[in-house]
């Protein structure tokens, strides 16, 4: 691996290619958004789906490697679910993003990307911990026994960024992204994440006139950040963020909302006057995962964030349309 080809304007130097996978998703599509105002003369953005590749396969990966001949990478691709999809599925989702993982890491190593930026989750936060969690406390304990299987493969991301700068000089990182929401989610209730999936709900209650319920007691608090701020993020840290140490990004403390809170916003966009219920015999999850943005404040200390409530509302605008 070589040294990060710094940017700059000067469109004589070489062109960087930076090669996205999960393109299609829910971030990849916030950056294209994105990156579609903000291009530069000397970048080239390809944007992958599952069309392109399967990357579970090694002979596929190098393949499209080959193929595009990437400098750079935004990692995103990973087989995901909710709480409920990955309950009972944790060797599932373990070994399938453990190669997945394997297979980018091992083609950006081979193909000489100058950097590499995985994206991991805040399902790899230990499960028994003090708050605001930062980056040094990842491997503190073990994650949430409901998604342990994802928790450990995301984090053997992190191990591996180490192990091959250290034994190749390779500039492989990671950024941890709280709870992300926007256009482009996957909306499917029984797949989804916390706001796509009462998104999806509200919706039907209110075209059927059913009630709206919520899984568990909704005293759960989260960070949410939106699909589009964090595409503003990671295309600062593909051009700019030079760490092998992983770098949190959440919104403000103060911006952590209960899931009562976020599903009252949806309701507030829906016009939603109909009956809420509170399914108390389901599991709430971890009742906190408040994670600290202070790393990303000292380096972007005026970045403004979409505010929940607004986002929530664009949001269910797009998915309405």
């Amino acid at each position: 691996c070589f040294e990060v080809l710094k940017f700059t304007d000067n469109i004589q130097m070489e062109k960087n290619v930076i090669l996205v996978t999960g393109g299609s998703g829910l971030v990849g599509k916030g950056i294209q958004s994105v990156i579609s105002s903000d291009k530069r003369e000397d970048e080239e953005w390809i944007f992958l789906s599952s069309k392109d590749a399967n990357l579970l396969s090694k002979e596929e990966t190098f393949a499209i490697f080959e193929k595009h001949k990437p400098t750079h990478v935004i990692h995103l691709a990973a087989r995901v679910g909710g709480l409920f999809a990955h309950m009972g599925n944790n060797c599932e989702f373990f070994r399938n993003n453990m190669m997945m993982n394997d297979n980018i890491m091992e083609a950006s190593h081979k193909t000489k990307v100058k950097k590499l930026v995985s994206c991991l989750s805040s399902s790899i936060f230990p499960h028994k911990t003090s708050y605001p969690i930062d980056e040094t406390m990842v491997h503190d304990g073990p994650p949430h026994p409901s998604f342990f299987g994802y928790g450990y493969a995301k984090r053997m991301v992190d191990v591996l960024n180490k192990a091959y700068n250290e034994e190749y000089g390779c500039l492989f990182t990671s950024v941890l992204p709280c709870n992300i929401f926007g256009p482009h989610d996957n909306f499917n209730p029984l797949q989804s994440q916390v706001i796509p999936g009462l998104i999806s709900k509200a919706y039907e209650a209110k075209k059927n006139g059913t009630a709206f319920e919520i899984w568990g007691t909704g005293a759960a608090q989260r960070q949410f950040i939106y699909s589009l701020d964090l595409a503003k993020l990671f295309i600062w840290a593909v051009r700019s963020y030079q760490e092998i140490e992983p770098i949190i990004f959440a919104s403000d403390l103060e911006d952590e909302v209960s899931i009562k809170d976020v599903a009252m916003m949806i309701l507030e966009a829906f016009e939603f006057k109909g009956e809420v219920k509170f399914l108390t015999d389901k599991g709430d999850g971890p009742l906190k995962k408040t994670a600290s943005n202070a790393k990303l404040r000292k380096y972007l200390p005026q970045f403004q964030f979409t505010p929940t409530r607004e986002a929530v509302r664009e949001t269910v605008e797009w998915y309405v349309k």
